[in-house]
């Protein structure tokens, strides 16, 4: 059995946490001052973790390599499956035009600069980040804003300021179901019901800036009494988009948060023009130099293809949407939250009474109805046989857990249940049509083909970055770290939204920073008696913040707008916004703590 100490440099949990934070700080020098490509900042981070959790923190060398190897597995399943279909999605949308008639479409409804920044940075930036993500959505609406007229600089720091709210439930709630899986094992929960919990907590965080972030961006562009002159406007977006936002990710889940919300906010701004127009049509934002002649608004499209465009999209949200409920009823039939460490605990004791666990572990009918099969398995080298039971290898000590508890490190197949597979099924659904309106069949193969070209490197990142939260959760570095920053005692919640923040910054990745953080959180808060839901969420919800000063969200920015270079200019204009919108939701988060408690999901 491998028990976990939490202070092994030197019998000091500060000096501990410092050493402990190593892999961090390799991720932070690598990317942020050397700036070294992300794929070797992870491996680099990943081998620092190996071996500090490893030669430090006692970790046997089998039990480290299982570690390391379950980390990159779920770093590859499910979430670059989920990040794989996504993309395809969208590079498929391209491929046929529908992407194309959609931005037309948005552009052709106002020649109004404050309402196009809300219609396409805002709203149209959400859809994309719901479906692909990953950098997508600054990069393609900064460009439709030069295009539209935009001076390039302003147009990639409305970009970035928008890509906020969205962030969290981007690319299919990818952010929200990662942490949801790591957080599991360390609540002693499933999870679903873990994950679910999440989605509901930063489903009542992020709606409050949903509605704030329109005016925000219109201030931005025009000031304060521009933005009045079209506060209708402003209002129906971010009122529209909040309460979707609320409603699906608290009562659906986080798979379809963004992209619902999108197609409503869309839908609400496009219905609100057809009976209201700004009395001062404001063209303050136009550049210098004459739009180019290939802008975004530059054709017209008949009304059939803007339809069967938006249809694209329909169908994705149909397809995920009914996959998810099979997904919800599959997993309620399993039975209560706690059975996994339950069955664990049992066949630790040596009973021999203990229900079958693990293998073979499917659900494929119940009186419920249908349901997708289920297979849930121990991770090979983190558990060991007794009375022919596996038993985690792994064991917790206070005072992180009450009494020492086992560390399960389970692996979840869920193949036909997966986003990603849903997101496939959809494009599969939708190229039908395709075909039928004379896109060739060689288009798919080749936006497949496209897809794994652009994200063979990302996927690299992605499990070695899953690789470092698996060592360090595992090993109990991350529980080190906690300690430590339990001495900010009742602020912590305040620092939560930072810590995420600083994640976001370093990865550039909201994903990425649930990973490093978002088990550091929640051990934190266990220790210091708060809600581990709270500031595991807020972390989610506060690393958004953080997207807009990322050196890799600055570079697609810049590459959008053709301002390569100017990196630095556009460095300058958002930090101020970042810091005060992440310490709004620091308050945030101390009011939900110990004003309104009551307000956070329980488990």
């Amino acid at each position: 059995m491998f028990h976990q100490v939490y202070d092994p440099i030197a019998g000091s949990v500060v000096l501990s946490a410092v050493v402990a934070a190593g892999p961090l700080l390799v991720l932070a020098l690598l990317l942020a001052v050397r700036r070294s490509p992300p794929w070797q900042a992870a491996l680099a981070g990943a081998g620092a973790a190996f071996a500090l959790s490893w030669l430090a923190w006692g970790m046997p060398l089998p039990l480290t390599v299982a570690a390391t190897a379950h980390g990159m597995a779920f770093g590859l399943w499910p979430i670059s499956w989920v990040v794989v279909s996504a993309v395809f999605f969208y590079n498929l949308s391209v491929a046929s035009g529908d992407f194309d008639v959609i931005r037309r479409s948005l552009s052709r409804l106002t020649g109004d600069g404050r309402i196009q920044v809300l219609l396409v940075a805002f709203c149209f930036g959400a859809l994309i980040e719901g479906i692909a993500g990953f950098g997508a959505p600054v990069a393609i609406t900064a460009s439709m804003l030069a295009g539209l007229g935009f001076e390039p600089i302003r147009a990639a720091v409305l970009a970035l300021v928008a890509n906020t709210a969205p962030v969290a439930f981007g690319s299919l709630g990818i952010p929200v179901t990662t942490l949801g899986a790591l957080l599991a094992p360390l609540l002693e929960r499933d999870v679903e019901s873990t994950t679910r919990a999440l989605s509901a907590m930063v489903g009542r965080q992020l709606p409050i800036f949903s509605i704030l972030v329109p005016a925000y961006l219109v201030v931005l562009l025009a000031g304060w009494r521009r933005m009045m002159g079209v506060l209708p406007a402003v209002a129906v977006a971010g009122v529209s988009f909040g309460v979707v936002q609320f409603a699906v990710s608290n009562f659906v889940g986080p798979e379809l948060t963004d992209t619902l919300a999108a197609l409503a906010s869309m839908a609400a701004v496009a219905l609100l023009l057809r009976v209201w127009q700004p009395r001062e049509p404001f063209a303050g934002h136009l550049a210098p130099a004459p739009a180019p002649t290939d802008a975004p608004g530059g054709g017209q499209d008949a009304w059939p293809r803007v339809a069967r465009a938006f249809a694209t999209y329909a169908i994705l949200v149909l397809v995920v949407l009914v996959g998810q409920v099979g997904n919800f009823r599959a997993v309620r039939a399993l039975g209560p939250p706690a059975d996994v460490t339950a069955l664990l605990r049992c066949g630790q004791q040596g009973n021999t009474t203990c229900p079958r666990p693990w293998v073979g572990r499917t659900a494929l009918e119940s009186p419920q109805g249908f349901r997708f099969p289920v297979w849930e398995f121990p991770w090979p080298g983190a558990y060991r046989l007794e009375a022919g039971r596996p038993v985690p290898i792994i064991v917790r000590e206070p005072p992180t857990v009450p009494v020492s508890s086992p560390y399960p490190l389970t692996f979840r197949l869920d193949f036909l249940a997966s986003a990603g597979t849903l997101v496939l099924a959809a494009a599969v659904v939708a190229f039908v049509p395709m075909m039928t309106f004379g896109v060739p069949m060689r288009t798919f193969p080749a936006a497949f083909g496209r897809t794994m070209r652009q994200l063979r490197v990302p996927v690299v990142t992605i499990a070695c970055i899953l690789s470092i939260a698996t060592l360090m959760n595992a090993s109990g570095m991350t529980s080190s770290m906690a300690l430590a920053l339990a001495a900010t005692g009742w602020l912590f919640p305040f620092f939560s939204a930072f810590l995420g923040m600083l994640g976001v910054f370093l990865t550039g990745s909201d994903t990425s920073s649930n990973t490093l953080f978002g088990p550091l959180q929640a051990t934190t808060a266990k220790v210091l008696g708060l809600d581990p839901v709270l500031t595991a969420a807020t972390n989610s919800s506060g690393g958004v913040m953080g997207k807009m000063i990322s050196p890799q969200n600055l570079s697609v920015g810049a590459a959008g707008v053709g301002a390569v270079g100017s990196e630095g200019e556009i460095f300058r204009r958002v930090i101020g916004h970042s810091l005060l919108l992440t310490a709004l939701m620091g308050l945030l988060a101390l009011l939900q703590a110990y004003v309104v408690p009551g307000i956070v999901p329980r488990l």
